[in-house]
């Protein structure tokens, strides 16, 4: 059961460290002298929620961050009604100055920056979370003049979503391990009686545990079955319909959970023995191991600077020279589940990603190695699909396994 209140504490220390370190790094990188980022209660700026407080559930009225760079010399604030409980400095007296607006130009105004960058983009939602309405008051606020610095602060929102600390290593480990046991409780006995319990029933099972747990899933799980001459599983386009899990059924499970401020991602798979003493099919075992030569070869293609369109290209092209039938959908994970950053594929666009896949990879980051495998399984007499996922760290020179990965699949 996770302590709420530790839990709390640790991602304040882990913000506070993040903006420490980080902020005036990445925005010398980019050449971005002010980042404003604004977000009202009901209308939340993704960017702005990854830097308030672990007790702060949303924005308060209206929430604006300020950060400055000139040269070395780095300074935050918020210009809001509400203390940001030590991550930002307070820089609005509404008695002295009652318009928020007024208060914010006259800060930029005495600051005069170079450049504004403001959260809007194209190609990564996570970095356009700034309204057209809030937009346009802060043009307005600024005048003809400062209006005319702003730009699109893309690459550094999405570089601050997705650039990890070292030390937040140990706690996607806990979260990683903590969701790889209930995957295996879910796979199991415990949450699975074969010719009763539905995928639906799974589900929501997996919902139950993560409750307990005391955190939150950013996604409902999905489970789905595959038998000898049926795939139940639907499409990646549509839901699957409920299905009763059966003996023989190789049941696959994607499930996601929060841990403090980061998010999982997994896909491990099942199967239900037809009778006691039966094993999994040799078939499957092996279908299971190409599987896992696909990861290896996905995160062998892990180099900086590439971008996630060449690196699919290249480890595509590799899996076909090793004769596999792989699918790579990457992506990368953090705050979000599917994280700002290079995309390595989706599913329905092997070829690249226009935009999004454009973008070079760097570490420390982290990142969900998702893909498909689809092999053939003798004792069935078709082609199998094996669906893994699994979370991996970039350093800036490997790419590893954060809590290892599913090699042999869980015998029901």
């Amino acid at each position: 059961m996770i302590n709420l209140e530790e839990s709390a504490s640790r991602r304040d220390a882990l913000t506070a460290a993040r903006l420490d370190r980080l902020i005036p790094t990445l925005m010398g990188d980019a050449g971005i002298d002010c980042w404003i980022l604004i977000s009202r209660e009901y209308a939340e700026d993704p960017v702005v929620q990854t830097m308030l407080p672990a007790k702060w559930m949303s924005s308060r009225r209206r929430t604006i961050l300020v950060f400055l760079r000139d040269g070395v010399d780095y300074a935050r604030g918020a210009v809001t009604r509400y203390e940001v409980d030590g991550l930002f400095p307070t820089l609005w007296d509404p008695d002295v100055e009652p318009d928020q607006w007024a208060a914010l130009a006259r800060q930029i105004s005495d600051a005069r920056p170079e450049s504004i960058a403001v959260n809007k983009s194209t190609d990564f939602a996570h970095a356009d979370g700034l309204t057209a309405t809030e937009h346009q008051r802060l043009l307005d606020a600024l005048g003809p003049e400062l209006a005319g610095r702003v730009v699109s602060s893309e690459d550094l929102a999405v570089r601050w979503l997705q650039t990890r600390l070292p030390e937040e290593r140990r706690v996607l480990e806990e979260a990683c391990a903590a969701a790889h046991e209930i995957l295996q409780r879910a796979l199991s006995p415990e949450a699975i009686n074969p010719g009763s319990t539905t995928t639906a029933d799974l589900e929501w099972w997996l919902r139950g545990e993560v409750q307990k747990l005391g955190t939150g899933v950013w996604f409902h799980p999905s489970a789905s079955v595959q038998r000898n001459g049926r795939d139940l599983r639907g499409s990646f386009a549509s839901a699957t319909r409920p299905t009763v899990i059966e003996p023989g059924d190789l049941v696959h499970i994607d499930f996601g959970l929060v841990w403090d401020h980061l998010c999982t991602d997994q896909q491990q798979h099942g199967y239900v023995l037809e009778r006691p003493g039966a094993r999994v099919p040799e078939g499957l075992l092996e279908a299971m191991h190409k599987a896992n030569l696909a990861q290896d070869i996905l995160l062998e293609h892990f180099v900086e600077g590439l971008s996630g369109n060449q690196i699919l290209a290249g480890a595509l092209a590799d899996t076909r020279a090793a004769g596999l039938e792989a699918t790579i959908y990457t992506h990368p994970i953090g705050y979000h589940g599917h994280g700002a950053g290079a995309t390595i594929g989706l599913w329905d666009q092997q070829d690249g990603v226009p935009g999004s896949g454009d973008i070079g990879i760097f570490g420390p980051s982290a990142w969900s190695i998702e893909l498909m495998n689809r092999a053939p399984v003798p004792e069935w007499g078709e082609s199998v699909a094996i669906m893994l996922e699994e979370e991996a760290w970039f350093d800036g020179g490997a790419a590893t396994l954060v809590d290892g990965r599913q090699s042999e699949i869980w015998a029901i």
